[in-house]
């Protein structure tokens, strides 16, 4: 079948949402699906893409690491004509979503939604952020979702979620899955070569976009004041992976703690890289609270790698507290510092289970079974009567433009943003 994806993200963009669109699309295309991406310009995209549209876009809104998506009419119409989608998948609800929604509603094709995001702990990089702003951000999100044919949702937790909050179209639990042999691929040994970790260190990891929702700051506390408790018992670093703002607070944390030494940072990372980077912790340390799935969860197990993380939607659906890892419901420093200190002590023994057990958990996970029920899903929406959505649909691009307006009033230069947010959907 041809599928139409559809996000304000995409690679070379680091996070989750990037990462699991590039994942599905590979996987679709290996098995003889067309997938065509429209996507926003990023900094560092590839000279050459294979079907990926790319949207210009406004840099680093409002300080963050995200793209603000642009329209281009006639170009984006002209390459969905040719490419004549069998089905719609969008992958957020404003902006490029609200542009699928509009090819869905004028081509009459099923729309898929994968409720990637708990859209309310992003509001911070929008003007005029409030407790207002986020209600009104859940009931768009909710609102959108029930234009949708099918929804997706990472996770139980924000299946169950989601449903509290109203959404009544299908929801089915499709998190994205991870590719077992490509991240036990990775050469562990080889990455901390090139980063000057020594062998016998005992490392704590973590990966991904470092920005401020990620509660990187509790994390960073954490990690530096276990390297410091544990100096005379063994050789503890902390192996940092990504780029963000937060990477800057991060190295100051460590330089409060006088163990700037013992940080070790990379920024973005090709594939193979990555797997190696995995491979090269003895232990993922993991504070998000804002997640919906959490994938270098499922990475880092299947590069064999224990998770300590604090307990949340996403988190609790794959690690099993003194089983793979330890899930913890305490969010304090010293909770989190005995967390990584069960980790590091375990016996041989003790080990050797807790990895049987890592491995288990990403077997869950793999590709292979999460592809199968995606496109089951896909045929099955494909099979039964389209959701009529004209009504609910006109109301929900009119409080886009409202969404547009405000941003206008509030902020002089979000103007452009405010543009983007009424007529990204203009096809």
């Amino acid at each position: 079948m041809n599928i139409l994806m559809m996000s304000n993200t995409f690679i070379p963009h680091v996070g989750g949402v990037a990462r699991s669109i590039e994942t599905f699309t590979s996987e679709y295309r290996k098995r003889g699906h067309r997938v065509l991406v429209v996507a926003p310009m990023f900094d560092r995209v590839p000279a050459q893409e294979h079907e990926v549209i790319r949207i210009p876009a406004i840099q680093h809104f409002n300080g963050s690491d995200f793209s603000v998506a642009l329209p281009i009419p006639g170009r984006l119409s002209s390459a969905v004509q040719e490419f004549r989608p069998d089905i719609v998948h969008s992958h957020h609800p404003f902006l490029i979503g609200a542009t699928a929604l509009r090819i869905a509603h004028s081509h009459e094709l099923p729309l898929v939604f994968t409720h990637h995001t708990k859209y309310e702990d992003y509001t911070h990089y929008v003007p005029g952020n409030s407790q207002a702003m986020k209600r009104f951000v859940i009931r768009l999100t909710t609102n959108y979702a029930n234009l949708c044919d099918q929804v997706f949702a990472p996770s139980e937790s924000i299946a169950g979620l989601i449903r509290e909050r109203g959404v009544q179209a299908p929801i089915a639990v499709v998190p994205t899955g991870v590719s077992l042999t490509r991240f036990s691929a990775g050469n562990g040994s080889q990455f901390r070569r090139s980063v000057g970790i020594p062998d016998d260190a005992f490392v704590v990891g973590h990966l991904g976009r470092l920005a401020k929702e990620k509660n990187l700051e509790f994390l960073a506390k954490a990690v530096a004041i276990f390297i410091g408790e544990t100096k005379s018992a063994r050789k503890s670093c902390f192996l940092l992976i990504g780029q963000g703002p937060m990477k800057v607070v991060i190295q100051e944390i460590f330089s409060q703690h006088a163990c700037s030494d013992l940080l070790y940072t990379a920024g973005i990372l090709d594939s193979s890289e990555v797997a190696s980077a995995y491979r090269a912790m003895d232990v993922f340390a993991f504070t998000s609270k804002s997640e919906t799935q959490g994938m270098v969860l499922t990475e880092a197990m299947a590069s064999d790698v224990p998770i300590v993380a604090l307990d949340a939607p996403g988190v609790r659906e794959v690690v099993r507290d003194r089983c793979n890892g330890r899930l913890l419901d305490v969010e304090g420093i010293d909770t989190f510092c005995s967390a990584l200190r069960w980790i590091a002590d375990l016996s041989a023994g003790e080990r050797t289970s807790v990895a049987q057990e890592v491995r288990n958990t990403a077997l869950e996970f793999s590709m292979e079974r999460v592809t199968d029920r995606a496109l089951a899903l896909y045929q099955q929406v494909r099979e039964k009567s389209l959701n009529h959505r004209s009504k609910e649909y006109h109301s929900w691009t009119g409080a886009m433009n409202v969404i547009g307006s405000e941003l206008i009033r509030l902020r002089g230069i979000a103007g452009a943003v405010g543009a983007a947010l009424r007529n990204d959907s203009e096809v």
